[in-house]
């Protein structure tokens, strides 16, 4: 089976890539993509083809990586969005003519993937990644994330199967698109952080946050509520993720000095090195308004650092309050704060530990095997249905 990947995939996080792509710089890193490619390999009977459209390509260059071809297509700069990526559906179709593939993988609704599969005519499995609808209801979205909420019901209502991570998530789509066959597929976390071996750090605590310093990502919540347990417990926080300076100068002005003297920020760091720092974790917190199943959150839960996060999307699929972890409300700074409370006067939690049964039973629904071989039933789902609805 052929299978062509599209709109988006991170190549320039792989390593020992061709000099036309060397000096990117890093976008989204998508892990659960690298996660899945990996588990990929090891299957005789499936090919993969990358195809990656964007403007910062300094040209059109196609390679190859451990049996998988990528095709990285040059476009002009500001007309992807412009276009209503009509221009990528039609590069990218001319890609497909020359790889004919027998399945096309969309990868979500952002930069319009589902849409540009749906205009392509292939046997196609769309999946989920963000539900911008649903995010757009909660907080505001860029120019970028609008054109592609725009875009995304026409998509899902012209699409015939998708996947999605979270219980929530699949109650969502099956209301507004019941012809929509789904299957349930989490997006698992690379294995480095199941192998990881915890120290965890907690005098003082050492609270870890994944994630953009966006105020969507929950960064003004966990501020503000850290700021009010600053004279109660000695902790240190590390935020590892892009900055936003005037959201911080915002922050600082509405917060204590003594909160900041122990922040500290990393950013643009690669996985391992996230492993290492969730080694030493005592507490991992995400405070996201919305999130249909975070792969930060996920990372921390195998790794068995207690997790305090927000109770929205599939977190609760896999964080137990009580087991390993609390949960708070969206955007609620005091719940947050609490939660927080709770867990570092927690007799397990404090030092950084989880119970090892749940801890077994979240490795085991959030495993890369298992999501790899859901996704290659899903293309084989695809494929059937094509033959089906095909005219005879």
């Amino acid at each position: 089976m052929r299978v062509a990947w599209l709109p988006y995939f991170p190549v320039e996080w792989l390593p020992d890539l061709p000099a036309e792509l060397q000096g990117l710089a890093r976008q989204h890193p998508a892990t659960w993509q690298r996660v899945l490619w990996d588990e990929f390999k090891s299957l005789p009977n499936l090919r993969l083809d990358i195809v990656v459209p964007r403007g910062n390509f300094v040209r059109s260059h196609t390679f190859e990586r451990e049996g998988t071809r990528f095709h990285c297509i040059r476009t002009p700069k500001g007309l992807r969005a412009a276009s209503f990526y009509w221009l990528d559906t039609w590069l990218i179709a001319k890609t497909l003519r020359q790889i004919r593939p027998d399945v096309v993988h969309a990868w979500g609704t952002e930069f319009a993937g589902a849409a540009i599969a749906g205009r392509l005519h292939y046997p196609t499995l769309v999946t989920m990644q963000g539900i911008l609808t649903w995010y757009g209801s909660v907080f505001p979205l860029n120019r970028h994330q609008k054109l592609s909420r725009f875009l995304e019901p026409a998509s899902l209502r012209r699409a015939k199967i998708a996947t999605c991570e979270s219980s929530f998530g699949m109650e969502y789509l099956r209301e507004r698109y019941p012809h929509l066959k789904l299957l349930q597929i989490e997006h698992a976390p690379s294995p480095i952080f199941s192998a990881i071996q915890r120290r965890p750090q907690i005098q003082p605590a050492r609270i870890l946050c994944v994630g953009s310093f966006l105020e969507w990502k929950g960064a003004d919540v966990v501020m503000k509520a850290l700021n009010g347990l600053v004279s109660k417990f000695p902790f240190q926080l590390l935020w590892i993720g892009s900055k936003n300076r005037a959201l911080e100068e915002t922050l600082r002005a509405q917060t204590s000095s003594e909160l900041w003297s122990r922040i500290s920020f990393k950013h643009d760091i690669p996985p391992a090195e996230i492993a290492r720092e969730l080694g030493t974790a005592t507490l991992f917190v995400h405070a996201a308004r919305a999130d249909n199943s975070p792969n930060s959150v996920k990372e921390a839960a195998v790794a068995g650092v207690p997790v305090v996060a927000t109770n929205t999307g599939g977190i609760p699929d896999y964080i137990f309050p009580g087991k390993n972890g609390y949960l708070f409300k969206s955007g609620d700074a005091e719940d947050c704060r609490n939660q927080i409370g709770k867990a570092l006067t927690h007799h397990d939690f404090s030092r950084g530990e989880v119970a090892a049964e749940t801890l077994g039973k979240v490795r085991k629904y959030l495993s890369a095997t298992t999501m790899a071989e859901k996704f290659y039933d899903g293309y084989k789902i695809a494929w059937a249905e094509y033959l089906s609805s095909a005219p005879r």
